[in-house]
């Protein structure tokens, strides 16, 4: 059977399909619980939200589901705050805050690594069954303090090294993110230029170098994407976009249409939203900010500066504003409810399996 693996046994779920944790309120706990509801693995992306916000969540998934799910956190980045570069950033801001009304200019404190840890002591005390990281590894301690609470962890990698680096961590299994996939890029070794491989040509060489289960990740939206993922050597896939439709999704409507209305040729890889280079749907954010896009503020300063424009933006339905962040298979998106999303997938895997 197709559905079941090491993986699938060890997360205890009936298909391998991983919801992706998307952040910045897309993964609703109502989108989380469907997946885990319907087989897959429901993930809570909790990058962006306090511990008590997490906790919340938390509590509010459990009331939904009793199968297992996931939570993702960010492995925290502390950049030195320069006060040039935020001026300058702010300056070039400018035009984007007057053109949505915005007077407020955020203000940018040093970073620490004090919510993650927070976060990770939410996890632990609450039970969650599975932890995922973005954005790198986090310490030995951390990892270590997971694991003896019996939580199962998940490493997000972007190249063969850093699927080495993830096993040799301790991590239970490795997403292997593609250059197809939306939102931000996980590369945490070297340039992201230099990381930018296929799902298709990354799975195989990476099935080759490692021995723990690998989640493929990236332009995977229904069943043959599964099913090409499993016989490339995964025993799993995580899909962000297709969920960003559903809905149970928290997605703007902005948002959800503007993925479910553009193609393949409309997308582009941008650091002008956060400091990090993420991928999402072309607009006018991006191109008036291309100029400056080598100086800007690394992550997270530069997300802090932009989150007013973001935010209001989506009040507003001013899409040219926000971020629109989509994989490289949008015209493969619907939107529907996620259980009905995993039902398909499992339909098309099964008839094409026959």
């Amino acid at each position: 059977m197709w559905n079941k693996n090491k993986l699938t046994e060890k997360l205890g779920i009936s298909y391998p399909i991983i919801q992706a944790g998307m952040a910045g309120g897309i993964t609703t706990p109502e989108l989380v619980a469907a997946v885990s509801n319907a087989g897959g693995l429901g993930t809570l992306g909790a990058g962006y939200l306090n511990a008590e916000q997490t906790r919340e969540s938390i509590l509010k998934i459990k009331q939904l589901t009793d199968k297992p799910f996931a939570v993702n956190l960010f492995t925290p980045e502390t950049p030195e705050v320069r006060d040039t570069e935020v001026a300058q950033a702010n300056e070039w801001l400018l035009p984007c805050r007057e053109a949505l009304n915005i007077s407020e200019v955020p203000k940018v404190k040093e970073y620490s690594t004090a919510a993650f840890e927070q976060q990770i002591q939410v996890i632990i005390e609450e039970q969650v069954p599975i932890c995922s990281f973005t954005f790198g590894i986090p310490s030995q301690e951390t990892l270590q303090q997971l694991k003896e609470n019996h939580i199962v962890l998940m490493g997000t990698a972007t190249t063969v090294t850093e699927a080495k680096a993830n096993e040799a961590s301790g991590m239970d299994m490795i997403v292997m993110q593609g250059s197809e996939a939306g939102g931000h890029r996980g590369t945490f070794l070297g340039s992201f230029e230099d990381a930018m491989i296929g799902t298709m040509a990354l799975i195989p060489q990476a099935a080759d170098q490692v021995n723990i289960p690998l989640i493929a990740a990236g332009g995977i939206s229904d069943g043959r994407g599964v099913l090409a993922a499993l016989v490339l050597g995964a025993q799993g896939v995580q899909i962000g976009t297709a969920f960003l439709t559903s809905l149970e999704s928290g997605a703007n409507e902005q948002h959800k249409q503007a993925v479910l209305n553009s193609k393949e040729d409309q997308l582009t890889v941008t650091s002008a939203f956060s400091g990090k280079p993420a991928r999402g749907i072309q607009n006018d954010f991006i191109t008036k900010m291309k100029e400056y896009e080598m100086h800007l503020p690394p992550y997270p300063i530069q997300n802090t500066l932009t989150q007013p424009i973001r935010r209001e933006a989506g009040k507003q339905s001013q899409a040219k504003w926000m971020s629109l962040w989509s994989g490289q298979n949008p015209r493969s998106c619907k939107q529907l409810p996620a259980g009905e999303l995993i039902a398909e997938m499992v339909t098309q895997i099964d008839q094409i399996s026959l």
